[in-house]
């Protein structure tokens, strides 16, 4: 019986809890200021009690032993202590706090990049395209504009995984994965979807429009191909598909893998 793995909690749910705390303590501040103000206002009184006390009750005499002016003296400085050592105790708590928690934030944020993009090719990863395509699709029906979708796969690359390597068939990744990086715009969506296939998603771009990247990638592994000393000839094969008003993410998805798939084993032509 297969087990269920259980997903860890969501960065970003982590990362909105931090940023509540953090306005929380906020308002602690205001609550530590709110304190000083009222302290002061309270001292302020007690000072004009005991200095001028015509100006408290103009129609009684106070009098007040100089015996006891000392003591009171005392007394006020040594709250005066306290409350500067309790107001500075909860300000050195608030800013140690206050610090954890952005610290935590900024790791959150790093760890929540991290586990978008694949360490090899530094393409946006599976987890990614399960994240960002929902949003493209949902701008997409909103907006009324066109989206396609570009899935390619690196022809071969399992025979030089096997004849030649690892270290070389990294290599063939990365440098495919940097022709990606220069051919396609900076809003388009690249994704290493697992092994040697790539997923692109070019939003605002009709599949007609799409011929166009695909071209200049075609132009850039003959260029790769002549430039580089390399005993494996890189190419791909690919598969296109327009976006539908309606149609799903899995649904796309699998309609442009049908098309990869066709041209894989149909011998289309590849690049």
């Amino acid at each position: 019986m297969s087990q269920v793995r259980r997903e860890p909690p969501s960065m970003q749910v982590r990362a909105e809890e931090i940023q509540k705390q953090i306005q929380e303590l906020s308002s602690r501040d205001m609550q530590l200021w709110s304190i000083v103000t009222l302290m002061i206002l309270v001292l302020t009184g007690g000072f004009l009690a005991l200095i001028a006390p015509n100006l408290m009750w103009t129609q009684r005499i106070v009098r007040v032993e100089q015996a006891y002016l000392p003591q009171l003296f005392l007394g006020l400085i040594c709250l005066v202590v306290l409350f500067n050592i309790y107001l500075l105790s909860q300000r050195v708590t608030l800013n140690s706090t206050r610090k954890a928690l952005i610290s935590e934030l900024v790791l959150n944020e790093r760890l929540e990049s991290l586990s978008l993009i694949d360490p090899l090719t530094q393409l946006l990863n599976r987890r990614a395209l399960n994240e960002l395509i929902s949003h493209e699709l949902a701008r997409a029906n909103r907006c009324g504009t066109p989206i396609t979708f570009l899935i390619l796969d690196i022809n071969g690359f399992r025979e030089v995984n096997t004849k030649l390597g690892n270290i070389e068939g990294n290599r063939l990744l990365t440098e495919f994965a940097r022709l990606l990086k220069n051919v396609f715009r900076g809003g388009d969506l690249v994704f290493r979807q697992g092994g040697d296939e790539f997923l692109v998603v070019m939003p605002e771009t009709s599949e007609q429009q799409a011929e166009f990247p695909l071209e200049r990638l075609r132009r850039g592994t003959e260029e790769w191909n002549t430039t580089n000393a390399s005993s494996h000839r890189l190419s791909f094969s690919w598969g296109l598909a327009a976006y539908v008003t309606g149609t799903s993410m899995e649904e796309i998805l699998r309609t442009v893998d049908r098309k990869l798939y066709q041209k894989m084993h149909n011998l289309s032509p590849v690049f």
